[in-house]
């Protein structure tokens, strides 16, 4: 077995599946995924717990096979977290430089930060992330590292993403309900980001899409920071329920016509096509018409990717967007959603896939694992960040110690 102190393990809790994904983290710090455990998921809705109870049998199970897998005993673990409750917003914050010489210091950054997270938000609300965004030197913009720098104005921009306290504490209690200890809570849509999105994609401008059951999440990089974010309460169980109504069927062979015949886009050659349908007994129950079934089907999804353009469109991030659009989740699978996406947002469109991490083969190349793989990278970013806090801290220490 690893060392615990090298296991990272990223931990989603969904709509229709429960996935914990084990990644290993060398001493040279390369990341590397070496197992995965899923379960069904039956106490959440719309990305969020509505049974504690069943959740944390679901966890518990998908731990268990992760385990088995990879090899290793978890006692920790990344949790991500969802729902149409979290948001995204930007604010600025502004520091006067007070020092004689106008000289920017590391403390005149870290107080000016502080000033941006004093954003009002909710009260039954807490930050989940706060992402430093550029720095502007008396009105000049664009700039990184203002520290050594001259000047009387120190402002800087920071994407603040907040959620429910209540929601997401009922996740958190219910992975430490397991003994598991919480490394750290991230946002789902940031996770996916991590997982799919390289160095050069984050430069040029990249939107997310992640399309879950219960929820579809997306976020904007650009200039190779987190930009916008944003969540909608819609999923590909909307699909299903949308032609269970349409198609009058129950939802779970709704669930099963939208995985045989479903698309994204409308296609013509259905018209006049039908299926039948057959009890358990294999007897005649009904006959579906494809070409409605697909009609309903189109709707839903092109109205998904409407929103999410109409929201970049009004904040201004769509023009940003020069690489183009990841699509990840259950939903990436849907025949035809890459070319009506194509359609609206007018940029290229690409299937998500993991190609920032070794990986195994079974994860590699399926969007529907993006978010906890992604969880994995966020646990190895925040270690190496107190990792080289510590290198610091002692480098401090050994210059304050007479040799």
């Amino acid at each position: 077995m690893f060392k615990s102190s090298s296991i990272l393990v990223g931990l989603e809790i969904g709509t229709t599946k429960v996935v914990a994904v084990v990644g290993e983290l060398s001493p040279t710090g390369a990341l590397s995924l070496i197992g995965i455990g899923q379960c069904a998921s039956r106490g959440v809705r719309k990305g969020e717990i509505v049974d504690p109870v069943q959740a944390a049998e679901d966890v518990r199970a998908a731990v268990a096979e992760a385990e088995k897998n990879a090899d290793v005993e978890i006692s920790s673990v990344y949790l991500g977290v969802t729902g149409g409750h979290i948001q995204g917003l930007t604010n600025r914050g502004v520091h006067q430089i007070v020092s004689v010489d106008r000289d920017i210091t590391e403390e005149d950054v870290q107080q000016v930060i502080q000033n941006a997270r004093a954003v009002v938000i909710p009260p039954a609300n807490t930050i989940i992330h706060t992402m430093r965004q550029d720095f502007m030197v008396d009105g000049k913009p664009g700039i990184t590292n203002p520290v050594r720098m001259l000047g009387s104005r120190l402002e800087v921009d920071v994407h603040v993403v907040h959620g429910n306290d209540n929601r997401i504490k009922t996740a958190m209690r219910v992975v430490q309900g397991l003994q598991l200890r919480l490394d750290g809570v991230a946002f789902n849509g940031l996770a996916s980001a991590l997982a799919v999105l390289t160095h050069e994609d984050k430069e040029m401008g990249s939107l997310v899409i992640d399309l879950g059951a219960g929820v579809t999440e997306y976020v904007v990089y650009a200039g190779g920071l987190f930009k916008h974010t944003g969540v909608l309460a819609v999923g590909g169980d909307h699909i299903s329920n949308d032609l269970a109504i349409g198609l009058k069927v129950p939802l779970g062979r709704a669930e099963e016509l939208k995985i045989r015949y479903g698309s994204a886009l409308t296609q013509p050659e259905l018209k006049g096509q039908t299926v039948n349908l057959e009890n358990e007994h294999g007897l005649h129950v009904r006959t579906i018409n494809l070409e409605h079934l697909n009609r309903i089907m189109a709707l839903r999804v092109e109205e998904i990717l409407q929103l999410i353009e109409a929201d970049l469109a009004q904040s201004g991030w769509l023009d940003h967007i020069r690489r183009g659009v990841f699509l990840v989740g259950g939903g990436a699978r849907i025949p035809g959603i890459q070319q009506l996406a194509e359609q609206i947002f007018q940029l290229p469109v690409f299937l998500g896939r993991n190609g920032s991490i070794n990986s195994i083969q079974s994860t590699q190349d399926q969007p529907e694992f993006a978010t906890a793989i992604g969880l994995v990278k966020y646990g190895s970013i925040q270690q190496k960040r107190q990792t080289g806090w510590l290198e610091r801290f002692r480098d401090t220490l050994s210059g304050l110690i007479p040799h």
